[in-house]
């Protein structure tokens, strides 16, 4: 099978509009707020989308706070919660995706459920 097409689900910069747009410095802030408008009953964004300037001035923000040799690249990188996503374009900054719920995870939901043991033992099979 030949597959020479290969889609994406990153954002077509040319359709949604980029949600801030920053001078010369990174605004931690003012992504803080994106982050918050969009959190709506109990759900939050998964990805930061960024196109490449705002990728430099995000590394330049980590280098700042971790050192220059810690930041050598974003992939596999999560900001405020969210994975970070470079795109290929000039200036794009979204917030975009929905995180999943992990009720695995959650302590109460891996405790066994409590059995009464008088009841339990009028159903068990005995030979």
């Amino acid at each position: 099978m030949n597959i020479t097409e290969h889609h994406t689900n990153y954002p077509d910069t040319s359709m949604v509009p980029s949600e801030l747009s920053f001078t010369d410095a990174w605004d931690g802030e003012a992504v803080s707020d994106i982050i918050r408008a969009k959190c709506d009953h109990g759900e939050t964004p998964a990805f930061l989308f960024l196109g490449r300037k705002e990728a430099d001035l995000l590394k330049a923000h980590l280098a700042e706070a971790f050192g220059e040799d810690s930041v050598t690249t974003l992939h596999g990188t999560y900001y405020m919660g969210l994975d970070v996503v470079t795109i290929d374009c000039e200036s794009f900054l979204s917030t975009g995706g929905r995180k999943a719920i992990r009720t695995l995870q959650d302590p109460m939901a891996r405790r066994p459920a409590w059995r009464d043991k008088e009841v339990d033992a009028l159903w068990q099979f005995r030979i």
